[in-house]
This record gives C-alpha cells, sequence and structure tokens, in this order.
C-alpha cells in the first residue's frame, strides 16, 4: 500500500506528457490555421489614414499646397493710380488698399505674397498713410521715393524698404513711356531681398466655401472718391467676385502676356476713415487706421454693415457686424477702399430677375 501514491504520480505525469504532445500535435495540423490567422492580425502593424492638411496662403486664405506663402515675407508695392500709364500685376495681389493723396487723388498699396508676378507698376511714391497699412505685415516696401515727410514716416514702420536706388535690377524704366509713370518692379525677385516676419500675420479671417453670408443682397454699390476717382464693383454671380469700374469704363490691368484683365476681387472691405493734418491740397495728410470707424464689408454678392476696430498698429484691423460678430471673408484677393468719412458709399439693390 505505501508503494500506491508513487504510482498515482506517474500516472499524473504520464497523463501531462499525453497533453502536451496532443497539443503539438494539434498545433502542426490543419486546426491551428486560425491560431495563425489571429497572430497575423495582432502582429500587423496599425495604421490611421488621415486626410493631408493642405497649408493655406495667410493674406488670401486659399489653399497653397506647395506651402509657397508661408516661406516668404509680403512685398508691399506703391502703385500709380491713374490713367497716364496701364497698370501691371495687380490681378495677382493678395489685397490692395486704395488710399487718397493729394488733390483728392488716390494711389494703390499692393501686397503680394501668394503669387511672385514678374512685373508689377507703375511704381509711385511713399505716403504717411502706408506706414500705417504695412506696419501688422512688415516684409519688403517697394516705391519710387517720395517727399522728406514721408519717407521719414515709412522709416518708423518694420519693413524693409527698397525704392529706386536700392532695388538694383529689381525695379527697372519702360522707356516706351514717361516718367514718372514708367518705373516697375519685378515682385518674384523681391522676395529674394528678405524681409520679415516669414510668414506674415493674417490680415482677415476667412470663412468656409459653403458657409453663410449674413447681410443684404447687393447688385452693384459706388465709393465716392473724388477727383474722378469714384470706383464702382458690380456683382457678378458667375465668377463670385466683384467687378470694378473706374470713372466711365471697366478697370482692367495687363497681365503677363499682354491680355487686359479685369479687377475682380472676391472681397470689397470699405473702411471709413479721418485724414488729417496735411495743406488744404491733402499734401502730408494721412489716415488714421487705429482706433476704430465704421466698415462695410461687401463679400458673397452682400454688404454687412458693422464697424473697424484697431487698438494699435502692431495688429491688422478686426472686422466686426452690427452685434459685434467677427465678419468672415471669402477666400480669395481681398480690396480694401479708404474713403474719408465724408464721402459717399452708393449701394444698389440686386437687378431684378426677368
Amino acid at each position: 500500500m505505501a508503494s500506491l501514491p508513487g504510482k498515482k504520480k506517474m500516472v499524473g505525469a504520464r497523463a501531462l506528457v499525453a497533453v502536451v504532445v496532443f497539443a503539438v500535435i494539434a498545433a502542426a495540423c490543419g486546426g491551428g490555421g486560425g491560431s495563425d490567422k489571429a497572430t497575423k492580425k495582432q502582429d500587423a502593424p496599425t495604421t490611421t489614414t488621415n486626410p493631408k492638411v493642405v497649408p493655406v496662403a495667410p493674406l488670401t486664405g486659399l489653399p497653397d499646397p506647395k506651402d509657397v506663402a508661408r516661406k516668404r515675407s509680403a512685398v508691399t508695392v506703391k502703385i500709380n493710380n491713374t490713367n497716364e500709364n496701364k497698370q501691371q500685376g495687380i490681378e495677382n495681389a493678395d489685397v490692395v488698399y486704395e488710399e487718397v493723396v493729394e488733390g483728392g487723388y488716390t494711389r494703390l498699396a499692393a501686397i503680394f505674397n501668394s503669387q511672385a508676378p514678374e512685373v508689377v507698376g507703375p511704381v509711385r511714391s511713399v505716403r504717411k498713410t502706408d506706414q500705417s497699412i504695412v506696419w501688422p505685415i512688415g516684409g519688403i516696401f517697394a516705391y519710387s521715393g517720395g517727399a522728406q515727410y514721408a519717407i521719414d514716416s515709412i522709416n518708423t514702420a518694420p519693413v524693409k524698404q527698397l525704392d529706386e536706388s536700392r532695388a538694383g535690377p529689381m525695379m527697372f524704366r519702360d522707356d516706351s513711356s514717361h516718367a514718372p509713370v514708367n518705373l516697375f518692379a519685378h515682385v518674384d525677385q523681391m522676395y529674394k531681398a528678405g524681409g520679415t516676419p516669414v510668414p506674415p500675420k493674417a490680415l482677415f479671417v476667412y470663412r468656409k466655401p459653403k458657409a453663410k453670408v449674413g447681410g443684404s443682397p447687393v447688385g452693384a454699390f459706388t465709393v465716392g472718391f473724388q477727383a474722378g476717382f469714384a470706383s464702382t464693383w458690380t456683382w457678378d454671380a458667375t465668377t463670385n467676385s466683384w467687378t470694378r469700374t473706374a470713372g466711365s469704363s471697366a478697370a482692367t490691368v495687363t497681365d503677363a502676356n499682354g491680355n487686359d484683365v479685369k479687377i475682380s476681387p472676391k472681397n470689397v472691405v470699405v473702411m471709413f476713415v479721418h485724414y488729417v493734418g496735411g495743406n488744404s491740397y491733402g499734401l502730408g495728410a494721412e489716415a488714421e487706421l487705429t482706433g476704430t470707424g465704421d466698415a462695410w464689408i461687401f463679400t458673397g454678392g452682400k454688404v454687412i454693415k458693422g464697424h473697424w476696430t484697431r487698438p494699435d498698429k502692431e495688429k491688422p484691423a478686426k472686422l466686426t457686424d452690427a452685434k459685434g460678430g467677427v465678419v468672415r471673408l471669402a477666400a480669395g484677393q481681398t480690396w480694401v477702399e479708404l474713403p474719408d468719412a465724408s464721402y459717399t458709399v452708393t449701394v444698389l439693390p440686386p437687378a431684378p430677375k426677368t
């Protein structure tokens, strides 16, 4: 009887060996296929497919697949706005400001970042308003020269200046026309001159492509600049843009191929401002672009009446509606009109459908 426990141990050991052998045989047979598949699924790397985030150009809100705009500064060019010589390159600007100068004339400050046109102009002189326009975006400021008080003003702004004497081959004179409206800029070359910050800060907030637009429908509107510089903007529902007319004719510029191109931005922002200083002819006057004022924002075929607010020159103006909500623009080119607060803006409703 004393040997019985030993026999039980032997039997238990043999049973354990049999179980192990059976498990090995089972694993070698077809029954192990399910286990292999489970192992493969477990060992396979887990991947998640996220849609690629497309970079956006800071001054237009448009997609920038090659991420070009965020790798360079802004280039602001002062441009003539009379009919003495054809304008070139403005259609490629991200943002264009129209400011009042002496005699009620207007000049343009065209800001480039997302595109690099070969020829832009005619390049004209600096004004005191310009330093406040370029302060939030910095970069490069290209101009033809100017009165000493205006040069002293732009010297306070955080920009790298390129005038005719400093630009070298980045500016040239077109001998087929006459001075002072025959100076042009190679903006595509000016990016290499440097300028900070990179990228420039955004000036506006943009809405999604199919987002609802508030405001009242508009067929056309006229900004009452004086001295024959009134600008009329007509809504084109086909292109979802505003077509500019200067005086009695459609405003066009010459593109790189020598063709006439209409000026048709996606947005027109009218900021009512006060021009201060200067003599009785407006010489030396400067637009006050800090503080607050009325703003009419034309976008998506409508007008949103609200306000602009800019506490200090280092930040861009904030656009809000009558209730204080931020106004979002359509992605694309934006024109900013800077009429004196005493000027009128006439708005026409859409034409009745026939």
